[in-house]
Protein backbone atom coordinates (compact mmCIF):
# COMPACT_ATOMS: atom_id res chain seq x y z
CA UNK A 1 0.00 0.00 0.00
CA UNK A 2 1.27 3.49 -0.88
CA UNK A 3 -0.06 6.88 0.16
CA UNK A 4 0.30 10.18 -1.71
CA UNK A 5 3.33 12.47 -1.75
CA UNK A 6 5.05 12.59 1.62
CA UNK A 7 4.09 15.61 3.73
CA UNK A 8 6.83 18.14 4.45
CA UNK A 9 8.96 17.01 7.38
CA UNK A 10 8.02 19.97 9.60
CA UNK A 11 4.29 19.39 9.05
CA UNK A 12 4.68 15.66 9.76
CA UNK A 13 6.56 16.49 12.92
CA UNK A 14 3.77 18.84 14.06
CA UNK A 15 1.16 16.14 13.37
CA UNK A 16 3.10 13.46 15.19
CA UNK A 17 3.78 15.67 18.21
CA UNK A 18 0.02 16.12 18.68
CA UNK A 19 -0.99 12.49 18.14
CA UNK A 20 -1.53 10.12 21.07
CA UNK A 21 1.81 8.42 21.67
CA UNK A 22 0.47 4.90 21.30
CA UNK A 23 -0.88 5.96 17.90
CA UNK A 24 2.57 7.23 16.93
CA UNK A 25 4.09 3.90 17.91
CA UNK A 26 1.72 2.13 15.51
CA UNK A 27 1.81 4.70 12.70
CA UNK A 28 4.33 2.66 10.76
CA UNK A 29 1.77 -0.08 10.15
CA UNK A 30 -0.14 1.97 7.55
CA UNK A 31 2.33 2.19 4.66
CA UNK A 32 6.01 2.27 3.83
CA UNK A 33 6.24 6.08 3.73
CA UNK A 34 4.58 6.49 7.13
CA UNK A 35 6.86 3.73 8.40
CA UNK A 36 9.88 5.78 7.31
CA UNK A 37 8.52 8.89 9.02
CA UNK A 38 7.57 6.97 12.15
CA UNK A 39 11.19 5.87 12.59
CA UNK A 40 12.65 9.34 12.14
CA UNK A 41 15.24 9.87 14.90
CA UNK A 42 14.71 13.63 15.13
CA UNK A 43 10.99 13.08 15.67
CA UNK A 44 11.47 10.50 18.40
CA UNK A 45 14.14 12.53 20.16
CA UNK A 46 11.72 15.47 20.37
CA UNK A 47 8.89 13.23 21.52
CA UNK A 48 11.10 11.57 24.12
CA UNK A 49 12.28 14.72 25.88
CA UNK A 50 8.90 16.48 25.71
CA UNK A 51 6.76 13.52 26.79
CA UNK A 52 8.93 12.44 29.75
CA UNK A 53 10.01 16.01 30.64
CA UNK A 54 13.66 15.06 30.82
CA UNK A 55 16.26 17.86 30.81
CA UNK A 56 18.03 18.09 27.47
CA UNK A 57 21.38 17.78 29.23
CA UNK A 58 20.61 14.16 30.12
CA UNK A 59 22.07 11.90 27.43
CA UNK A 60 20.33 8.90 25.94
CA UNK A 61 20.67 5.58 27.76
CA UNK A 62 24.15 4.18 26.94
CA UNK A 63 22.68 0.89 25.73
CA UNK A 64 19.94 2.38 23.53
CA UNK A 65 20.25 1.81 19.78
CA UNK A 66 17.71 4.47 18.72
CA UNK A 67 15.39 7.10 20.18
CA UNK A 68 12.41 5.14 18.85
CA UNK A 69 13.36 1.99 20.73
CA UNK A 70 14.19 3.99 23.84
CA UNK A 71 10.77 5.67 23.80
CA UNK A 72 9.18 2.29 23.25
CA UNK A 73 11.11 0.76 26.16
CA UNK A 74 9.78 3.32 28.63
CA UNK A 75 6.30 3.40 27.10
CA UNK A 76 5.73 -0.30 26.53
CA UNK A 77 8.07 -2.24 28.85
CA UNK A 78 7.16 -0.91 32.31
CA UNK A 79 5.35 -3.44 34.54
CA UNK A 80 2.31 -1.25 35.20
CA UNK A 81 -0.62 -3.46 34.10
CA UNK A 82 -2.28 -5.43 36.90
CA UNK A 83 -2.79 -8.99 35.67
CA UNK A 84 -3.46 -10.94 38.87
CA UNK A 85 -4.29 -10.39 42.54
CA UNK A 86 -3.23 -13.04 45.06
CA UNK A 87 -5.50 -13.16 48.11
CA UNK A 88 -4.26 -16.24 49.97
CA UNK A 89 -2.89 -14.22 52.92
CA UNK A 90 -5.35 -13.33 55.66
CA UNK A 91 -3.49 -10.32 57.06
CA UNK A 92 -1.08 -7.57 56.00
CA UNK A 93 1.62 -8.73 53.57
CA UNK A 94 4.97 -7.26 54.64
CA UNK A 95 7.66 -8.57 52.31
CA UNK A 96 8.27 -10.26 48.94
CA UNK A 97 11.43 -11.98 47.70
CA UNK A 98 12.23 -13.67 44.38
CA UNK A 99 14.51 -16.65 43.95
CA UNK A 100 17.67 -15.91 41.95
CA UNK A 101 16.33 -17.90 38.98
CA UNK A 102 13.01 -16.06 39.17
CA UNK A 103 11.02 -19.30 39.09
CA UNK A 104 9.61 -18.80 42.60
CA UNK A 105 8.98 -16.08 45.13
CA UNK A 106 8.11 -15.97 48.82
CA UNK A 107 5.76 -13.70 50.75
CA UNK A 108 5.71 -12.89 54.48
CA UNK A 109 2.69 -11.66 56.39
CA UNK A 110 1.18 -10.77 59.73
CA UNK A 111 -0.85 -13.98 59.42
CA UNK A 112 2.44 -15.64 60.56
CA UNK A 113 2.95 -17.67 57.39
CA UNK A 114 5.57 -17.69 54.68
CA UNK A 115 4.15 -18.72 51.33
CA UNK A 116 5.99 -19.99 48.24
CA UNK A 117 4.66 -19.24 44.77
CA UNK A 118 5.39 -20.66 41.30
CA UNK A 119 5.87 -18.20 38.41
CA UNK A 120 6.46 -20.74 35.62
CA UNK A 121 2.98 -22.03 34.89
CA UNK A 122 2.22 -22.54 31.21
CA UNK A 123 -0.83 -20.24 31.35
CA UNK A 124 1.27 -17.37 32.74
CA UNK A 125 -0.60 -17.21 36.06
CA UNK A 126 1.10 -17.46 39.44
CA UNK A 127 0.07 -20.28 41.77
CA UNK A 128 0.65 -21.14 45.43
CA UNK A 129 3.14 -23.98 45.95
CA UNK A 130 3.56 -24.22 49.72
CA UNK A 131 2.58 -22.40 52.92
CA UNK A 132 4.40 -22.75 56.26
CA UNK A 133 2.93 -21.45 59.51
CA UNK A 134 5.43 -20.17 62.08
CA UNK A 135 3.04 -19.95 65.03
CA UNK A 136 4.52 -23.16 66.43
CA UNK A 137 7.65 -21.11 67.27
CA UNK A 138 5.63 -18.50 69.19
CA UNK A 139 6.14 -15.99 66.39
CA UNK A 140 3.76 -13.06 66.07
CA UNK A 141 4.35 -12.71 62.34
CA UNK A 142 6.87 -13.23 59.54
CA UNK A 143 8.53 -10.03 58.30
CA UNK A 144 11.29 -10.89 55.79
CA UNK A 145 12.62 -13.75 53.66
CA UNK A 146 15.55 -14.34 51.32
CA UNK A 147 16.67 -17.22 49.08
CA UNK A 148 20.28 -18.37 49.28
CA UNK A 149 22.51 -18.14 46.20
CA UNK A 150 21.58 -21.54 44.72
CA UNK A 151 17.87 -21.29 45.64
CA UNK A 152 18.02 -24.40 47.80
CA UNK A 153 17.31 -22.72 51.15
CA UNK A 154 14.99 -19.99 52.38
CA UNK A 155 15.81 -17.64 55.27
CA UNK A 156 12.64 -16.49 57.07
CA UNK A 157 12.80 -13.74 59.70
CA UNK A 158 10.04 -13.38 62.28
CA UNK A 159 9.01 -11.50 65.41
CA UNK A 160 8.21 -13.11 68.73
CA UNK A 161 4.95 -12.72 70.57
CA UNK A 162 5.55 -11.49 74.08
CA UNK A 163 5.70 -8.53 76.46
CA UNK A 164 5.18 -5.01 75.15
CA UNK A 165 8.70 -3.71 75.84
CA UNK A 166 10.60 -6.20 73.75
CA UNK A 167 12.31 -6.39 70.38
CA UNK A 168 13.31 -10.02 69.91
CA UNK A 169 12.89 -12.09 66.79
CA UNK A 170 14.14 -15.28 65.25
CA UNK A 171 15.43 -16.53 61.91
CA UNK A 172 14.39 -19.93 60.56
CA UNK A 173 16.05 -21.73 57.64
CA UNK A 174 13.80 -23.93 55.49
CA UNK A 175 14.85 -26.51 52.92
CA UNK A 176 13.17 -25.88 49.57
CA UNK A 177 13.52 -29.52 48.61
CA UNK A 178 11.15 -30.95 51.22
CA UNK A 179 10.15 -27.79 53.19
CA UNK A 180 11.68 -29.04 56.43
CA UNK A 181 13.12 -26.80 59.13
CA UNK A 182 16.93 -26.93 59.19
CA UNK A 183 17.83 -24.41 61.89
CA UNK A 184 16.60 -21.60 64.12
CA UNK A 185 18.66 -18.55 65.12
CA UNK A 186 17.86 -15.83 67.68
CA UNK A 187 17.77 -12.32 66.15
CA UNK A 188 17.68 -9.10 68.21
CA UNK A 189 16.47 -6.54 67.43
CA UNK A 190 14.14 -8.23 65.00
CA UNK A 191 14.61 -5.52 62.36
CA UNK A 192 18.19 -6.65 61.79
CA UNK A 193 16.18 -8.99 59.48
CA UNK A 194 19.23 -11.18 58.71
CA UNK A 195 20.80 -12.04 55.35
CA UNK A 196 22.79 -14.70 53.53
CA UNK A 197 26.57 -14.31 53.37
CA UNK A 198 26.96 -17.31 51.03
CA UNK A 199 25.11 -20.51 50.16
CA UNK A 200 25.57 -22.08 53.60
CA UNK A 201 26.00 -19.26 56.15
CA UNK A 202 23.73 -16.44 57.30
CA UNK A 203 24.15 -13.34 59.46
CA UNK A 204 22.02 -12.50 62.50
CA UNK A 205 22.22 -9.97 65.32
CA UNK A 206 22.06 -9.63 69.08
CA UNK A 207 21.75 -6.55 71.26
CA UNK A 208 23.20 -5.96 74.74
CA UNK A 209 22.35 -2.84 76.73
CA UNK A 210 25.29 -1.37 78.65
CA UNK A 211 23.53 1.69 80.04
CA UNK A 212 20.30 3.62 79.62
CA UNK A 213 21.33 4.97 76.19
CA UNK A 214 24.38 2.81 75.40
CA UNK A 215 24.44 -0.68 73.94
CA UNK A 216 26.50 -2.96 71.74
CA UNK A 217 25.35 -4.90 68.70
CA UNK A 218 26.90 -8.29 68.06
CA UNK A 219 26.64 -9.69 64.53
CA UNK A 220 26.87 -13.47 64.28
CA UNK A 221 27.70 -15.83 61.44
CA UNK A 222 25.52 -18.94 61.58
CA UNK A 223 25.72 -22.22 59.72
CA UNK A 224 22.44 -22.97 57.96
CA UNK A 225 22.70 -26.71 58.63
CA UNK A 226 23.18 -27.02 62.35
CA UNK A 227 24.38 -30.60 62.20
CA UNK A 228 27.15 -31.08 64.76
CA UNK A 229 29.91 -33.40 63.57
CA UNK A 230 32.12 -32.70 66.58
CA UNK A 231 31.93 -30.73 69.80
CA UNK A 232 34.88 -28.66 68.53
CA UNK A 233 33.13 -27.60 65.30
CA UNK A 234 31.23 -24.30 65.44
CA UNK A 235 27.76 -23.73 64.10
CA UNK A 236 28.02 -20.05 65.02
CA UNK A 237 30.86 -17.52 65.17
CA UNK A 238 30.98 -13.88 66.17
CA UNK A 239 31.67 -11.55 63.27
CA UNK A 240 31.63 -8.06 64.82
CA UNK A 241 30.85 -6.34 68.10
CA UNK A 242 29.99 -2.67 67.59
CA UNK A 243 29.24 -0.01 70.18
CA UNK A 244 25.99 1.99 69.92
CA UNK A 245 25.41 5.34 71.63
CA UNK A 246 22.39 7.61 72.08
CA UNK A 247 19.92 4.69 72.02
CA UNK A 248 20.82 3.71 68.44
CA UNK A 249 21.16 0.11 67.22
CA UNK A 250 22.31 -1.75 64.12
CA UNK A 251 19.50 -2.87 61.82
CA UNK A 252 18.76 -4.00 58.25
CA UNK A 253 21.94 -5.91 57.43
CA UNK A 254 22.80 -6.80 53.82
CA UNK A 255 25.87 -8.05 51.96
CA UNK A 256 27.48 -6.41 48.89
CA UNK A 257 30.02 -8.29 46.76
CA UNK A 258 32.42 -5.72 45.31
CA UNK A 259 33.90 -8.09 42.74
CA UNK A 260 30.87 -7.26 40.58
CA UNK A 261 31.49 -3.49 40.59
CA UNK A 262 33.83 -3.49 37.60
CA UNK A 263 31.16 -4.79 35.20
CA UNK A 264 28.05 -2.86 36.23
CA UNK A 265 24.70 -3.22 34.53
CA UNK A 266 24.42 0.54 34.35
CA UNK A 267 26.73 3.46 35.16
CA UNK A 268 24.72 6.31 36.65
CA UNK A 269 27.52 8.86 36.31
CA UNK A 270 27.15 10.43 32.84
CA UNK A 271 30.88 11.28 32.69
CA UNK A 272 31.71 7.68 33.56
CA UNK A 273 29.43 6.53 30.75
CA UNK A 274 31.35 8.66 28.26
CA UNK A 275 34.66 7.37 29.58
CA UNK A 276 33.42 3.79 29.31
CA UNK A 277 32.47 4.44 25.68
CA UNK A 278 35.96 5.71 24.92
CA UNK A 279 37.55 2.71 26.65
CA UNK A 280 35.36 0.38 24.64
CA UNK A 281 36.29 2.17 21.43
CA UNK A 282 32.68 3.04 20.71
CA UNK A 283 32.91 6.82 20.43
CA UNK A 284 32.38 6.52 16.68
CA UNK A 285 29.37 4.23 17.10
CA UNK A 286 27.13 5.99 19.63
CA UNK A 287 24.06 3.88 18.82
CA UNK A 288 25.64 0.50 19.61
CA UNK A 289 24.73 -1.20 22.91
CA UNK A 290 27.37 -0.36 25.49
CA UNK A 291 26.70 -2.45 28.57
CA UNK A 292 23.76 -4.77 28.07
CA UNK A 293 20.75 -5.60 25.92
CA UNK A 294 17.65 -3.73 27.04
CA UNK A 295 15.56 -6.82 26.40
CA UNK A 296 13.13 -5.39 23.85
CA UNK A 297 12.13 -7.43 20.87
CA UNK A 298 14.15 -7.14 17.67
CA UNK A 299 10.99 -7.35 15.60
CA UNK A 300 9.21 -4.05 15.11
CA UNK A 301 5.79 -5.70 14.90
CA UNK A 302 6.23 -8.08 17.90
CA UNK A 303 4.98 -5.98 20.47
CA UNK A 304 13.96 -14.01 73.41
CA UNK A 305 10.74 -15.21 74.16
CA UNK A 306 10.31 -11.51 74.59
CA UNK A 307 8.97 -9.26 71.93
CA UNK A 308 6.29 -6.80 71.14
CA UNK A 309 2.94 -7.92 69.90
CA UNK A 310 2.25 -7.80 66.18
CA UNK A 311 0.60 -4.38 66.18
CA UNK A 312 3.46 -2.69 68.03
CA UNK A 313 6.18 -4.44 66.05
CA UNK A 314 4.86 -3.25 62.70
CA UNK A 315 6.70 0.05 63.11
CA UNK A 316 10.47 0.06 62.76
CA UNK A 317 11.26 3.48 64.16
CA UNK A 318 12.50 3.06 67.72
CA UNK A 319 15.83 1.84 69.10
CA UNK A 320 14.42 -1.49 70.10
CA UNK A 321 11.49 -0.46 67.99
CA UNK A 322 8.64 -1.44 70.27
CA UNK A 323 10.77 -0.68 73.37
CA UNK A 324 10.70 3.04 72.53
CA UNK A 325 8.09 3.79 75.19
CA UNK A 326 10.22 1.93 77.72
CA UNK A 327 13.25 4.04 76.85
CA UNK A 328 11.20 7.22 76.95
CA UNK A 329 9.93 6.28 80.39
CA UNK A 330 13.46 5.58 81.54
CA UNK A 331 14.63 8.88 80.07
CA UNK A 332 12.07 10.79 82.14
CA UNK A 333 13.88 9.67 85.27
CA UNK A 334 17.23 10.92 83.96
CA UNK A 335 18.46 14.45 84.26
CA UNK A 336 19.93 15.98 81.07
CA UNK A 337 23.28 16.05 82.85
CA UNK A 338 23.06 12.28 83.45
CA UNK A 339 22.40 11.66 79.76
CA UNK A 340 25.35 13.88 78.85
CA UNK A 341 27.63 12.08 81.31
CA UNK A 342 26.61 8.67 79.95
CA UNK A 343 27.28 9.87 76.42
CA UNK A 344 30.75 11.11 77.37
CA UNK A 345 31.57 7.89 79.21
CA UNK A 346 30.37 5.80 76.24
CA UNK A 347 32.46 7.83 73.80
CA UNK A 348 35.53 7.53 76.01
CA UNK A 349 34.96 3.79 76.40
CA UNK A 350 34.53 3.49 72.64
CA UNK A 351 37.81 5.29 71.95
CA UNK A 352 39.65 3.13 74.48
CA UNK A 353 38.14 -0.25 73.63
CA UNK A 354 37.59 -0.04 69.87
CA UNK A 355 40.12 -1.75 67.63
CA UNK A 356 41.63 0.46 64.94
CA UNK A 357 40.56 -0.26 61.33
CA UNK A 358 42.82 -2.55 59.35
CA UNK A 359 45.39 -0.68 57.30
CA UNK A 360 44.33 -2.28 54.00
CA UNK A 361 40.80 -0.90 54.22
CA UNK A 362 41.30 2.27 56.22
CA UNK A 363 41.28 4.53 53.19
CA UNK A 364 37.82 5.40 51.91
CA UNK A 365 39.04 5.36 48.31
CA UNK A 366 39.96 1.70 48.62
CA UNK A 367 36.47 0.59 49.57
CA UNK A 368 34.95 -1.34 46.70
CA UNK A 369 37.73 -0.50 44.25
CA UNK A 370 38.06 -3.98 42.82
CA UNK A 371 39.25 -7.44 43.76
CA UNK A 372 37.08 -9.92 45.56
CA UNK A 373 35.87 -7.88 48.53
CA UNK A 374 32.70 -8.37 50.52
CA UNK A 375 31.07 -5.66 52.62
CA UNK A 376 28.42 -5.77 55.27
CA UNK A 377 25.98 -2.84 55.02
CA UNK A 378 23.55 -1.83 57.75
CA UNK A 379 21.64 1.13 59.15
CA UNK A 380 22.82 2.71 62.38
CA UNK A 381 23.08 6.11 64.09
CA UNK A 382 25.12 8.23 66.46
CA UNK A 383 22.87 11.18 67.31
CA UNK A 384 19.49 9.59 68.06
CA UNK A 385 17.62 6.31 67.99
CA UNK A 386 16.34 7.02 64.46
CA UNK A 387 18.52 5.15 61.95
CA UNK A 388 20.18 7.96 60.00
CA UNK A 389 23.52 6.49 58.95
CA UNK A 390 24.73 3.63 56.76
CA UNK A 391 27.60 1.66 58.25
CA UNK A 392 30.03 -0.30 56.08
CA UNK A 393 32.28 -3.07 57.39
CA UNK A 394 34.50 -5.36 55.34
CA UNK A 395 34.12 -9.11 55.87
CA UNK A 396 37.49 -10.81 55.37
CA UNK A 397 37.82 -14.19 53.65
CA UNK A 398 38.72 -15.99 56.91
CA UNK A 399 35.48 -14.66 58.49
CA UNK A 400 33.19 -16.24 55.90
CA UNK A 401 33.01 -19.63 57.60
CA UNK A 402 32.31 -20.84 61.12
CA UNK A 403 35.52 -22.87 61.06
CA UNK A 404 38.15 -21.72 63.54
CA UNK A 405 38.32 -21.37 67.32
CA UNK A 406 35.33 -22.68 69.23
CA UNK A 407 33.10 -20.05 70.80
CA UNK A 408 34.66 -20.15 74.27
CA UNK A 409 38.15 -19.49 72.94
CA UNK A 410 37.17 -16.06 71.60
CA UNK A 411 36.48 -14.53 75.00
CA UNK A 412 39.91 -12.92 75.23
CA UNK A 413 38.82 -10.35 72.62
CA UNK A 414 35.35 -9.65 73.99
CA UNK A 415 36.40 -6.43 75.74
CA UNK A 416 37.06 -4.80 72.35
CA UNK A 417 34.61 -3.21 69.92
CA UNK A 418 35.07 -3.33 66.17
CA UNK A 419 35.41 -0.04 64.31
CA UNK A 420 33.39 0.74 61.19
CA UNK A 421 35.29 1.10 57.93
CA UNK A 422 33.03 3.87 56.65
CA UNK A 423 29.85 5.73 57.66
CA UNK A 424 27.50 7.63 55.33
CA UNK A 425 25.12 10.09 57.00
CA UNK A 426 21.74 10.49 55.25
CA UNK A 427 20.49 13.35 57.51
CA UNK A 428 17.08 11.78 57.86
CA UNK A 429 15.21 8.72 59.06
CA UNK A 430 16.18 5.71 56.89
CA UNK A 431 13.11 3.56 56.16
CA UNK A 432 14.38 1.17 53.48
CA UNK A 433 17.40 -0.02 51.50
CA UNK A 434 17.98 -2.07 48.34
CA UNK A 435 20.99 -3.12 46.26
CA UNK A 436 21.20 -3.02 42.47
CA UNK A 437 21.66 -6.49 40.91
CA UNK A 438 25.33 -5.74 40.18
CA UNK A 439 25.86 -4.65 43.84
CA UNK A 440 27.30 -1.34 42.57
CA UNK A 441 24.57 1.01 43.80
CA UNK A 442 22.72 1.22 47.10
CA UNK A 443 19.24 2.77 46.98
CA UNK A 444 18.05 4.24 50.29
CA UNK A 445 14.55 5.42 51.24
CA UNK A 446 14.65 8.19 53.83
CA UNK A 447 12.48 10.94 55.28
CA UNK A 448 14.58 14.06 55.63
CA UNK A 449 15.22 16.12 58.74
CA UNK A 450 14.92 19.93 58.50
CA UNK A 451 18.05 21.59 57.15
CA UNK A 452 20.38 22.81 59.86
CA UNK A 453 18.57 21.04 62.70
CA UNK A 454 20.47 20.33 65.92
CA UNK A 455 19.73 17.23 68.02
CA UNK A 456 20.13 17.92 71.72
CA UNK A 457 18.09 15.00 73.08
CA UNK A 458 18.65 11.53 71.52
CA UNK A 459 15.08 10.57 72.46
CA UNK A 460 13.66 13.60 70.60
CA UNK A 461 14.80 13.34 66.99
CA UNK A 462 13.86 16.10 64.54
CA UNK A 463 10.49 15.93 62.77
CA UNK A 464 10.64 14.03 59.50
CA UNK A 465 9.30 15.09 56.11
CA UNK A 466 6.22 13.49 54.56
CA UNK A 467 8.07 13.11 51.25
CA UNK A 468 10.25 10.04 50.90
CA UNK A 469 13.61 10.72 49.26
CA UNK A 470 15.21 7.84 47.37
CA UNK A 471 18.99 8.35 47.55
CA UNK A 472 21.42 6.57 45.23
CA UNK A 473 24.88 5.78 46.64
CA UNK A 474 27.74 4.49 44.50
CA UNK A 475 29.44 1.81 46.62
CA UNK A 476 32.62 2.10 44.56
CA UNK A 477 33.19 5.81 45.15
CA UNK A 478 31.04 6.02 48.31
CA UNK A 479 29.33 9.18 47.17
CA UNK A 480 25.74 10.01 46.37
CA UNK A 481 24.94 10.08 42.67
CA UNK A 482 22.82 12.92 41.30
CA UNK A 483 19.70 14.21 42.99
CA UNK A 484 17.32 12.16 45.08
CA UNK A 485 14.22 10.61 43.53
CA UNK A 486 11.01 11.96 45.03
CA UNK A 487 7.45 10.99 44.20
CA UNK A 488 6.15 8.89 47.09
CA UNK A 489 4.96 9.96 50.52
CA UNK A 490 4.64 8.77 54.09
CA UNK A 491 2.66 10.22 56.96
CA UNK A 492 3.58 8.45 60.21
CA UNK A 493 5.80 10.26 62.75
CA UNK A 494 9.31 9.24 63.86
CA UNK A 495 8.27 6.75 66.51
CA UNK A 496 5.75 4.95 64.25
CA UNK A 497 7.64 5.06 60.96
CA UNK A 498 6.90 2.22 58.53
CA UNK A 499 9.74 0.26 56.99
CA UNK A 500 9.28 0.27 53.19
CA UNK A 501 11.09 -2.43 51.21
CA UNK A 502 12.30 -1.36 47.77
CA UNK A 503 13.81 -3.32 44.88
CA UNK A 504 16.13 -2.59 41.97
CA UNK A 505 16.29 -4.26 38.54
CA UNK A 506 18.68 -3.73 35.65
CA UNK A 507 16.87 -0.60 34.39
CA UNK A 508 14.30 0.30 37.06
CA UNK A 509 13.88 0.91 40.76
CA UNK A 510 10.57 0.44 42.58
CA UNK A 511 9.33 1.26 46.06
CA UNK A 512 6.18 1.13 48.09
CA UNK A 513 4.70 4.06 50.02
CA UNK A 514 2.18 4.86 52.72
CA UNK A 515 0.00 6.69 50.19
CA UNK A 516 -1.40 3.31 48.98
CA UNK A 517 0.77 3.18 45.86
CA UNK A 518 3.90 1.57 44.56
CA UNK A 519 6.20 3.60 42.32
CA UNK A 520 8.58 2.77 39.47
CA UNK A 521 11.47 4.98 38.32
CA UNK A 522 13.94 4.66 35.47
CA UNK A 523 17.44 4.43 36.91
CA UNK A 524 19.17 6.26 34.07
CA UNK A 525 16.78 9.18 33.50
CA UNK A 526 15.74 9.66 37.15
CA UNK A 527 12.04 9.90 36.26
CA UNK A 528 8.93 8.33 37.79
CA UNK A 529 7.26 6.08 35.21
CA UNK A 530 4.28 4.46 36.97
CA UNK A 531 2.06 4.44 40.08
CA UNK A 532 0.66 1.08 41.19
CA UNK A 533 -2.59 1.33 43.17
CA UNK A 534 -3.54 -0.68 46.28
CA UNK A 535 -6.18 -0.19 48.95
CA UNK A 536 -3.69 0.36 51.78
CA UNK A 537 0.02 0.94 52.52
CA UNK A 538 2.35 -0.76 50.01
CA UNK A 539 5.05 -2.43 52.11
CA UNK A 540 7.21 -4.22 49.55
CA UNK A 541 7.87 -4.56 45.83
CA UNK A 542 9.98 -7.11 43.94
CA UNK A 543 11.19 -7.40 40.33
CA UNK A 544 11.69 -10.83 38.82
CA UNK A 545 15.45 -11.29 38.27
CA UNK A 546 14.61 -13.27 35.14
CA UNK A 547 12.28 -10.65 33.65
CA UNK A 548 12.14 -7.04 34.82
CA UNK A 549 8.80 -6.65 33.07
CA UNK A 550 7.28 -8.67 35.94
CA UNK A 551 6.82 -6.86 39.26
CA UNK A 552 5.07 -7.83 42.50
CA UNK A 553 3.68 -5.49 45.17
CA UNK A 554 2.55 -6.37 48.71
CA UNK A 555 0.21 -4.31 50.84
CA UNK A 556 -1.54 -3.94 54.16
CA UNK A 557 -4.72 -4.76 52.21
CA UNK A 558 -3.59 -8.44 52.53
CA UNK A 559 -3.00 -8.86 48.79
CA UNK A 560 -0.07 -9.42 46.48
CA UNK A 561 -0.58 -7.84 43.08
CA UNK A 562 1.15 -9.04 39.91
CA UNK A 563 2.11 -6.38 37.36
CA UNK A 564 3.35 -6.95 33.81
CA UNK A 565 4.30 -4.60 31.01
CA UNK A 566 1.87 -3.71 28.20
CA UNK A 567 4.20 -5.52 25.80
CA UNK A 568 4.17 -8.71 27.90
CA UNK A 569 0.38 -8.57 28.27
CA UNK A 570 -0.04 -8.17 24.52
CA UNK A 571 2.32 -11.06 23.76
CA UNK A 572 0.56 -13.29 26.31
CA UNK A 573 -2.82 -12.45 24.79
CA UNK A 574 -1.56 -13.29 21.29
CA UNK A 575 -0.08 -16.56 22.55
CA UNK A 576 -3.39 -17.45 24.23
CA UNK A 577 -5.27 -16.85 20.98
CA UNK A 578 -2.85 -19.13 19.18
CA UNK A 579 -3.38 -21.87 21.77
CA UNK A 580 -7.17 -21.55 21.53
CA UNK A 581 -7.19 -21.85 17.71
CA UNK A 582 -4.44 -24.30 16.78
CA UNK A 583 -6.54 -25.78 13.94
CA UNK A 584 -7.07 -22.40 12.31
CA UNK A 585 -3.38 -21.57 12.68
CA UNK A 586 -2.30 -24.82 11.03
CA UNK A 587 -4.83 -24.14 8.25
CA UNK A 588 -3.30 -20.69 7.68
CA UNK A 589 0.19 -22.15 7.63
CA UNK A 590 -0.91 -24.85 5.16
CA UNK A 591 -2.54 -22.25 2.87
CA UNK A 592 0.61 -20.14 3.03
CA UNK A 593 2.80 -23.09 2.02
CA UNK A 594 0.41 -24.01 -0.82
CA UNK A 595 0.33 -20.47 -2.21
CA UNK A 596 4.09 -20.18 -1.98
CA UNK A 597 4.41 -23.49 -3.81
CA UNK A 598 2.15 -22.29 -6.62
CA UNK A 599 4.03 -19.02 -6.86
Amino acid sequence: MECGPLLPDILVLEIFLHLPHDAVLRAGLTCRQWLAVSRDEFLWRELFYSYYRIPRAVPRHPAAVSWYKEFRRLFDCIPCVEVQTLREHSDQVLHLAFSHRGHRFSSCSKDCTVKLWDTERSDGNISLVHSSSMRQFNWGYTQFSQFNADDSLLLVSGVYLGPHHSCSGEIAVLSLENYTLLSRVRNKPYDVFGCWLNETHLISGNLHWIGNMTSCSVLWLNKAFQDIESENVNVVKRLFKIQNINASTIRTVMVAHCRRHDNPDLLLDYDAQSQARRQKGLQQEPHQPLLFDLGTSDSEDEDEGDAAGPKDCRCHGSPAVSSLEHLKQTGKNLEPSQVAVERQVAQMMGRTHTKAPDSDIMETSELGDGEDKTYLLFTTGSLTYSPHQIGIKRIKPDQMTTCGPVLGEERSTEEFFDSLDHVIDIHGHIIGMGLSPDNRYLYVNSRAWPAGCVISDPMSPPPIAEEIDLHVIDLKSLREERRSLRAHRAFTPNDECFFIFLDVSRDFVASGAEDKHGYIWDRHYNICLARLAHDDVVNSVAFSPADQELLLSASDDATVKVWRSPRAVRMARDAARTRRRPGLLSSWLHRGRTLNGKL
